[in-house]
């Protein structure tokens, strides 16, 4: 027998996953590129953004996620009218999304190596060209194994956004699970859980080898 229930939950963590994995992608990435090229050293140079950036980044980070969702409760009733409900809980996930793979992108253009830069400059090409055609090609591999790391971190976020009407897969397992006494039902959770996580761990991965052997061969 199917649980309705359950699937309108995995549903609901899929969606509070998928928006901060859009942000994360179209959002962290630039904010990485800014933080990694006005950087001390680097080709842009600028302490009085890459400052505010870093701020931003290690603020967020460094923030227990519960507590962060409270304190944005004020702005996210702001900008949706309510602080309750599907949607609104993305809004904070989408926030730590950013940040934390802005870090991560950050990290693997860190890694690319530096000639690739120096003959980027050398070719006369255009921030945008060494980010674009330079950058991003290199690092490509690294990034798709930390935005694998970030979606299963953000389906731990997932988890708590019960508490602000959220939904998801962790407030069906405290409703109808732990809070019924029913601790058979968390353990099937918890097993549902470990399986997609596996199952995005095992994608990401075989998706990062791939394309770590295709920047090889050319």
């Amino acid at each position: 027998m199917i649980d309705t229930e359950l699937l309108i939950a995995i549903n609901d963590t899929f969606i509070m996953v998928l928006i901060p994995t859009i942000c994360a992608v179209f959002l962290g990435i630039p904010l990485g590129a800014v933080v990694f090229l006005t950087d001390k050293g680097s080709i842009k140079e600028n302490k009085f953004i890459n400052i505010p950036c870093n701020i931003y980044i290690n603020v967020v980070r460094s923030f227990p996620f519960l507590i962060f969702v409270v304190i944005l409760i004020p702005l996210t009733r702001l900008i949706f009218g309510t602080a309750f409900g599907l949607f609104p809980a993305s809004f904070p996930i989408c926030f730590v999304a950013v940040a934390l793979y802005a870090r991560f992108t950050e990290q693997s253009f860190y890694d690319v190596n530096s000639g690739i830069i120096d003959a980027a400059l050398s070719m006369k090409a255009s921030v945008f060209q060494i980010v674009w055609h330079f950058l991003l090609v290199e690092a490509r591999s690294s990034l798709v194994l930390g935005l694998t790391s970030a979606i299963i971190s953000f389906i731990s976020y997932s988890t708590v956004m019960g508490v602000v009407g959220g939904g998801g897969i962790g407030d069906y397992a405290m409703r109808y699970g732990y809070n019924e006494y029913n601790y058979a039902l968390v353990y099937r959770v918890v097993t549902i859980m470990i399986i997609i996580v596996f199952s995005i761990q095992i994608i990401g991965n075989r998706i990062s080898k791939n394309l770590d052997k295709k920047r090889r061969i050319y």
